[in-house]
């Protein structure tokens, strides 16, 4: 699945650095991280990824049972490696059927978040409600992790933000209901840190969230 880098705020077109920027430009957004473009999972794919990356690769591990890892994609390029990741997962939901949850770690200002989840950004300050207790606490690289259920999101989807090593880090869950899932004292793990335990990631059919 080939295609070109994006816009990580809009998925519109950019323009590579050349002789009067040299930055990575957008029509709209200005000076932007290219989103790379998404190709189906595989373990080769995500130990590029793995690579590449500036930033956490989060990943469930181990899989809640049933659960398969559906693709990955990152913005920015081969000079400065990747500032935004997004980990697509998806198996069955709490409630029944199919849920999928997209994690995104990033850092500020890149807008890869904010896209998926529908909302204006490019941070998830503006829907998060600091003043009252987080909704969901995780463990992210072993570390207890409170994350706040953002408002006004699309109704197909419920979408939580709070931060991780530093950085961003966006839960983004369909249908809205499958967002159950992490109030299970989910365990996420920087797959920078798995080492070869990226070999046993089970991939299942690209997610078609990625490519929204």
């Amino acid at each position: 699945m080939r295609g070109e880098p994006s816009c990580p705020k809009c998925g519109g077109r950019v323009r590579a650095p050349g002789l009067f920027a040299d930055s990575w430009q957008c029509d709209v957004h200005g000076t932007v991280h290219p989103q790379q473009p998404v190709i189906p999972p595989s373990v080769e794919a995500l130990t590029v990824a793995v690579k590449r990356a500036k930033v956490p690769v989060w990943m469930p591990w181990p899989l809640p049972v049933g659960w398969l890892f559906t693709g990955v994609t990152c913005a920015g390029d081969d000079r400065s490696g990747s500032r935004a990741t997004a980990v697509a997962c998806s198996g069955p939901g709490p409630l029944g059927g199919l849920g999928e949850i997209l994690l995104i770690a990033e850092e500020l200002g890149v807008g890869l978040g904010a896209r998926y989840a529908g909302v204006e950004g490019p941070d998830p300050g503006a829907y998060m409600s600091m003043d009252k207790p987080p909704q969901v606490k995780l463990l992210a690289a072993g570390r207890p992790t409170p994350l706040w259920h953002l408002s006004g999101t699309p109704d197909d989807r419920a979408v939580f933000a709070g931060e991780a090593c530093g950085l961003w880090l966006w839960a983004i869950v369909w249908p809205e209901q499958s967002g159950l899932i992490l109030y299970d004292e989910l365990i996420l793990t920087d797959l920078r840190e798995a080492g070869a335990e990226v070999d046993l990631v089970p991939c299942g059919a690209l997610s078609p969230r990625l490519l929204s």
